[in-house]
């Protein structure tokens, strides 16, 4: 016999969970209770909207689901962001939560939230925990949900009661996991690869789109071997970048509003687009219609509710990416015309070869970010934030053997720090860089508190500009040039911040600083930040 915390316990053993990260209160101190005597690693984070980041950091890094935990009201409701990150970017995450007792729900007792109903529209699904005994199915069950099909959140809420109940037995590992209208499609369908493999074979001027579904489905390798394979021309959505090495020959670059013009440029231009794990969302693609009437459309994806939603496909595919791609290179043969890959990769050259010109009295982010990919190591993971800063890092910072990870769909600020302390639990041995502006570094700068605590050796790079950068950009544009709520008057000194958490810490206002102190930076594994002062109307393109 035991309690159902300390099945929570066991349950989370059971499938390999080593790291959780989360914030106690009263409706979850039966589970904290019993984790104490477990060899999980539980990370204290300063708030709850942090533990979903962290989670989805080491969710990406690791390739396992990601745990956080927190208690019921707030804590739960801080939850809420981070959950809606990760579903957006299709990020599987196990979310437990407190709640109040069985009998107070419904009652608008101390810290009661209805956080399965908040929750509802970002999660895969979630579960309100009723009787103690069915906390090892619907664990097995979250697990798998979580992790297969298209990856997301799923919420467990469990009562303090249901923590505290005894289960009479206990068994977990041999449940079956069979859920009545849950059977994700892996095997793309025969026909359909067949004709996929006939329009690249008839295409003039193919190009691949690849999204953030190549890195859920493990698809890095099928990917480049049907792109090499047929000389396809690739561009990526921001969740793609790394699909493909940056400096691969027919990488492209990232497209979309904020992407570079050989990658909006080659996608208009295009005859056949090959959807790879990608949305045709509006910040990849402005106007996505313009496309499907000029260009066959092949749209691969494991969700069956993202063909078509905002792309007309011509060729839908519903299966796993990599198991796609692997049937499509066995059965394609195809050689994209010389002509059109020598046009659209001439212009990638000529763009990339275009001099930066220095600012003086200040750090130039796109050659800082040029000088930051030389500094690291060829699988280093890059975190970035939402903003200005992001926009540098995708365009500018190369990506070899590595990751970079961000907050694509969701664009939520603050993301970079938490992200940075999962990616590197998840992989110590990796260099990990958190890049973020001075207004997203002040939405998690607590966490350094999270960083000390646990000697975490992630680095921080804040580009601070003095305002919302982003926002004063499209105040520029579209609001007449008022600028209104964007200037970040009263920050703190960072250094000095970073110093109260003894985090060594440096400024630097030039890019030959910059690249002193990036050396100073990497010399050891230690937590460090890196603050560069950036021209407040330097643009992000």
């Amino acid at each position: 016999m035991m309690t159902g915390a300390a099945a929570m316990v066991r349950c989370l053993e059971a499938e390999g969970v080593q790291v959780l990260y989360g914030y106690p209160g009263a409706a979850i101190c039966p589970f904290y209770d019993q984790l104490a005597e477990s060899a999980l690693h539980h990370v204290l984070v300063r708030t709850e909207q942090n533990a979903a980041h962290a989670a989805s950091g080491y969710a990406r890094i690791s390739g396992r689901v990601g745990v956080c935990v927190a208690t019921s009201g707030p804590g739960a409701t801080n939850l809420l962001t981070g959950i809606a990150s990760a579903y957006m970017d299709s990020i599987p995450l196990v979310v437990i939560t407190g709640q109040v007792r069985s009998d107070l729900l419904g009652r608008d007792v101390f810290q009661e939230a209805d956080i399965t109903g908040a929750a509802e529209p970002f999660t895969k699904h979630s579960y309100l925990i009723d009787r103690a005994a069915d906390i090892p199915r619907v664990f097995k069950e979250a697990f798998h949900i979580a992790g297969t099909g298209r990856p997301g959140p799923v919420l467990i809420d469990i009562p303090i009661d249901m923590q505290q109940k005894t289960l009479l037995d206990f068994v977990y590992g041999d449940i079956p996991v069979d859920i009545i209208g849950y059977k994700p499609r892996t095997q793309g369908h025969g026909l359909q690869i067949k004709k996929a493999a006939q329009a690249i074979a008839a295409a003039k001027r193919p190009v691949v789109c690849a999204g953030g579904g190549v890195f859920s489905s493990h698809a890095e390798h099928a990917l480049r071997a049907l792109v090499e394979a047929c000389k396809l021309p690739t561009v990526t959505t921001m969740m793609g970048i790394g699909a493909l090495p940056s400096a691969h020959p027919l990488y492209l670059g990232m497209l979309g509003s904020h992407g570079c013009p050989p990658a909006n440029k080659a996608i208009r231009d295009a005859d056949l687009v090959i959807m790879a794990g990608a949305r045709a969302g509006d910040r990849a693609m402005a106007a996505p219609g313009q496309i499907a009437t000029r260009a066959k459309v092949i749209h691969i994806d494991i969700d069956p509710a993202e063909i078509g939603k905002n792309l007309p496909a011509h060729i839908p595919i519903v299966g796993d990416l990599r198991l796609v791609l692997e049937s499509l290179c066995s059965i394609v043969n195809a050689t994209a015309p010389t002509e059109w890959v020598e046009a659209v990769t001439d212009r990638k050259k000529r763009y990339a070869a275009k001099v930066i010109p220095p600012v003086d009295g200040y750090v130039e982010p796109k050659t800082f970010m040029r000088a930051l990919s030389r500094a690291m190591a060829d699988d280093a993971v890059l975190c970035a934030d939402v903003g200005q800063n992001q926009i540098w890092s995708a365009n500018h910072f190369e990506i070899r053997d590595g990751r970079f990870l961000t907050s694509g769909g969701m664009g939520t600020m603050g993301y970079s720090i938490p992200c940075a302390v999962g990616a590197k639990m998840a992989d110590p041995h990796r260099q990990v860089c958190a890049v973020c502006g001075d207004g997203s570094f002040q939405m998690s700068m607590m966490e350094l508190g999270t960083i000390c605590q646990e000697q975490i050796g992630v680095k921080i790079i804040v580009m601070r500009n003095t305002r919302l950068g982003m926002v004063r950009e499209l105040q520029d544009n579209q609001y007449h040039g008022v600028h209104s709520g964007v200037y970040l008057a009263g920050s703190p000194d960072f250094v000095k911040l970073a110093g109260a958490y003894g985090i060594p810490a440096r400024r630097v206002a030039s890019n030959q600083e910059a690249e002193q102190a990036l050396a100073e930076m990497w010399a050891d594994d230690r937590p460090y930040l890196l603050e560069c002062t950036v021209d407040p109307d330097y643009p992000s393109l």
